[in-house]
């Protein structure tokens, strides 16, 4: 069985579009090759800077003939029908068969098909597959019709087996396919013949062309490792960076620069930001300091000089971006401290979203929110008040406006400039946070306050314009937002009612709204007069669909969440129907002890037992038409199974109820647990709906204490098994 060697070579495909363009070749190729009846044993895909390889090993060396009956019309159907039948299997109508069917004659088609060779499927599956690559951005050049990401300028295509390496023969606009390709641009011999991927692989390391993007990545991280341990310096992580500059480059050539020393007293984040965005360098950092103190960068050419020349003409470039990033630090540090009220009048005139006001109101609505979350999370609400109204002032700042990603990192060091104690200058930092599921949860109870206020009220805000999530559409981040409020609450096991906070923020969004609206179509005196008093004592209550619907869309995202951790929706839901879902800490910790507890056998079995217990109850109450929820009366028990059950459930509700106070739900949920044995024992020995009906409404009386004994901890109806 032969394997197949695929090369297309072009100009330089951008580095972020590499990984998927390898992704989409492999199954362009492999589902074609497939469908047209070949199979193959492996797959692997490559990529450089300049090429894109598919190479495939035990490719079958032809399809295999293959035999399909068709059923047609009835042989008295009108003409038109017989020929449309005709046209679909390409056959005459001396080449139909006539069959009986049921109660008439159809007509029968036997489309044989014979095999085909390889070359000739993989030559058609190729074409179409270049013809309609999925880049994201391509092009056209010269007087051709092909697109592609950048000019293609070749294509190998070679088959090959024990009896040695033909050319697969196509020719895609004008580029016939061939057995030769090129090795580095500057470093390479100019084009060669390859006979399998093995011969291909060994001379483009010859000429200076790492294949495969893992082993690039892994030659620039350990030679940058080994210039920076010779330094006393280490690299600054960063995988995206690595990932780029491995598409970057097709011999990487790690080569280390100091940063002059003009530079040094910049913020680290300022010089790696600068570094990696402008430039591509890696950041070498002091370990003793913190300070960063050189740079690296990847060369794509081993040079005689080793590297001299390049880093001469790196470092120019790079003091040239180094001293804007050190004027606008500059300045920004002499508005900072003069008290950023310059940048805080600036945000009155930068509008946040049209229908919500100036990014000077949102910063308002935030203070005033933190102020009431800070009791709730440890923290003094005049401080959390004042953060919060500190914490986007960079975002007027020269250097923000040209990193916009160091928002944050830079109102830290602008308010410890302004004299601002460290808890207000370290939320100036963390309110973003978290930002996504790999990033840290602040846990300072001032950051906690203000990044917990920031993304309520953005939340809230668009709830109140109407602009929710839906389906795949979630244009404002919405579902990372509550992402991010689940994430600070439970990192920080922080107690608070959701419902509430909607409220007073919603409210918030009422008042300034009404206000506005006023001001707008210029309202008397005696209509403003409503808005000189204080804030508190105007606003009107929120909308409660807009709660419930903002509520429900956070218990959607807590599912979501809770579903990674191993806890099922339908445990979640049982949860839900109990009060104080808003509170999302309270609401997991139940959850979590009752997943904990459904696990084990006990568990298991008491939720079968609490279900036969209910539906036994439940067909009584509706044929009876009465509530069996009467004390039952132990006096009336007639065996000692029915006994132990009463001792049982005395036992397990005095362990539970003051578990349930304490918000001890594993302990609670234990307690349950042992009544396991006791309730099994019951309904094995007992009757129920026995002919004494005092013994029978005692038993489901009986029914309903285990019942709200079992129920009071989650709604068990609504778990499944």
């Amino acid at each position: 069985m032969p394997d197949l060697l695929i090369e297309l070579f072009s100009e330089e495909i951008p580095a972020r579009m590499q990984g998927a363009a390898r992704e989409a070749l492999k199954k362009l190729v492999t589902d074609g090759l497939v469908e047209a009846g070949l199979t193959y044993s492996g797959a692997g895909t490559f990529s450089t800077p300049r090429r894109l390889v598919l190479a495939l090993e035990g490719l079958s060396s032809e399809s295999r003939p293959t035999r399909e009956e068709r059923k047609g019309p009835r042989t008295d159907a009108p003409q038109a029908a017989i020929d449309g039948f005709l046209r679909s299997t390409g056959l005459s109508l001396d080449q139909l068969e006539k069959r009986a069917d049921k109660k008439a004659e159809v007509w029968f088609a036997v489309v044989e098909k014979p095999g085909r060779a390889a070359a000739e499927i993989i030559a058609e599956v190729l074409e179409a597959a270049i013809r309609n690559f999925p880049w994201p951005k391509s092009m056209r050049w010269g007087t051709g019709s092909l697109r592609w990401v950048r000019p293609l300028h070749s294509i190998l295509c070679i088959l090959h087996d024990e009896a040695g390496a033909t050319v697969v023969p196509l020719s895609v606009d004008g580029i016939p396919s061939g057995d030769t390709t090129e090795g580095h641009r500057f470093m390479g011999p100019g084009r060669f013949a390859v006979t399998s991927f093995e011969d291909y692989a060994a001379k483009l390391r010859r000429a200076k062309v790492m294949l495969d993007q893992a082993e690039r990545e892994e030659a620039i991280a350990h030679g940058a490792k080994n210039l920076t341990f010779a330094a006393g310096l280490e690299v600054v992580e960063d995988r995206a960076l690595l990932t780029e500059i491995a598409g970057l480059v097709e011999w990487p050539v790690p080569l280390m620069g100091q940063i002059p020393e003009a530079f040094l007293g910049l913020p680290p984040e300022v010089l790696q930001t600068s570094m990696r965005e402008h430039q591509k360098f890696f950041s070498a950092r002091n370990p003793k300091t913190g300070r960063i103190e050189a740079f690296l960068t990847v060369a794509n050419i081993e040079t005689p000089d080793d590297g001299a020349t390049i880093l001469a003409g790196n470092l120019k470039v790079l003091t040239a971006r180094l001293s804007d990033a050190r004027f606008f630090w500059e300045n920004d540090l002499r508005v900072a401290k003069a008290g950023m009220q310059e940048w805080a009048e600036g945000l009155t005139h930068v509008t946040f979203q049209s229908k919500l006001g100036s990014q000077s109101d949102r910063i308002a609505r935030i203070a005033s929110l933190a102020r009431e979350i800070a009791p709730l999370v440890g923290a003094d609400p005049d401080q959390a008040e004042h953060a919060a109204r500190l914490a986007k002032l960079d975002l007027r700042s020269a250097m923000v406006g040209e990193f916009p990603e160091l928002q944050g990192v830079m109102g830290r060091y602008y308010a410890l400039q302004a004299g601002e104690p460290e808890a207000v200058a370290n939320a100036a930092r963390d309110h973003y946070s978290p930002l996504g599921p790999s990033d840290a949860v602040p846990s300072e109870p001032v950051s906690v306050a203000v990044a917990l206020a920031d993304k309520l009220d953005t939340l809230t805000g668009f709830w109140a314009i109407d602009e929710k999530p839906t389906g795949s559409k979630d244009p404002f981040a919405l579902r990372r937002a509550a992402l991010g409020v689940i994430r600070l609450v439970l990192g920080n096991d922080i107690n608070l009612s959701l419902t509430k906070l909607f409220r007073t923020a919603l409210g918030d969004y009422d008042y300034r709204t009404a206000r506005h609206d006023s001001l707008s179509r210029g309202a008397s005196a005696d209509e403003m007069k409503i808005f000189s008093g204080s804030l508190e004592g105007w606003i009107r209550p929120a909308h409660d669909e807009d709660v419930a619907s903002l509520l429900a869309f956070f218990h959607d995202r807590l599912k979501v969440f809770l579903k990674d951790q191993g806890i099922r929706h339908d445990v979640i839901d049982a949860c839900l129907a109990m009060p104080g879902s808003d509170d999302l800490a309270l609401l997991v910790k139940r959850a979590t002890a009752l997943s904990d507890t459904l696990k084990t056998e006990d568990g298991k079995n008491l939720l079968q037992g609490y279900k036969r217990a209910n539906n036994i109850l439940t067909q009584a109450e509706e044929k009876d038409g009465v509530e069996y929820s009467f004390g039952p009366d132990p006096k009336l028990a007639e065996t000692d199974e029915e006994r132990a059950l009463f001792a049982a459930l005395d036992q397990a509700e005095a362990k539970i109820t003051p578990a349930m106070q304490a918000e001890d739900f594993a302990t609670a949920m234990q307690a349950m647990a042992a009544l396991r044995g006791p309730i099994d024992a019951f309904f094995d020995t007992i009757q129920i709906n026995t002919d004494n009906q005092i013994i029978r409404r005692n038993r489901l009386n009986l029914l309903h204490r285990i019942r709200a004994i079992c129920s009071g901890t989650a709604d068990l109806t609504k778990v499944e098994g």
